[in-house]
């Protein structure tokens, strides 16, 4: 954990004050992601993050317990492969201060060490000059790029691939 940031997994009980965030954080996230809005959502969030192939962590401010921010570990897939895929975004207000270098940080240490995961990657929008910065601070590597890779927002979206591997 950071000095600044804890990471947990989301609870029923933050549902409030995550909805809030997601709702006040829609012209952040612009055409880059959506992050759940609604009661309904949540409940949909919290009910993947308890697949086995998922593990959800709310990026918290140490002093106050607020939510900044949220890092998904989805489509985790072991045996040989060891290996999930990253998304990340911050809550308006929060954006810009390291806050989330930190969460990232800590999720891959997590998964490293704890989930024994091998290789972890991030899909990013080209133009999304925030998050290409911020896998980069954390130590990812751009490996590629993936035309029309995934539909986001109602449109094929072409992603460039980041990715780290356990050290």
């Amino acid at each position: 954990m950071g000095a600044r940031v804890s990471i947990r997994p989301p609870t029923p009980a933050d549902q409030r004050e995550f909805v809030a965030a997601a709702r006040a954080s829609v012209q952040l996230h612009g055409p880059w992601t959506s992050a759940p809005s609604t009661p309904a959502q949540f409940r949909a969030l919290i009910a993947r993050a308890c697949e086995p192939a998922n593990a959800t962590f709310l990026v918290c401010r140490s002093d106050t317990g607020q939510i900044v921010g949220l890092v998904n570990v989805c489509n985790i897939v072991l045996g040989l492969f060891r290996s999930g895929y990253l998304g990340y975004y911050a809550f308006a207000g929060y954006q810009g201060q390291g806050l989330m270098r930190e969460g990232l940080q800590a999720v891959i240490g997590h998964a490293f060490r704890r989930m024994k995961l091998h290789r972890l990657e991030a899909n990013i929008q080209p133009g999304n000059a925030r998050s290409l910065a911020l896998a980069r601070a954390c130590g990812l590597t751009r490996e590629g790029y993936s035309p029309r890779y995934l539909k986001i927002g109602g449109r094929w979206r072409d992603h460039e691939r980041w990715a780290i591997v356990a050290p």
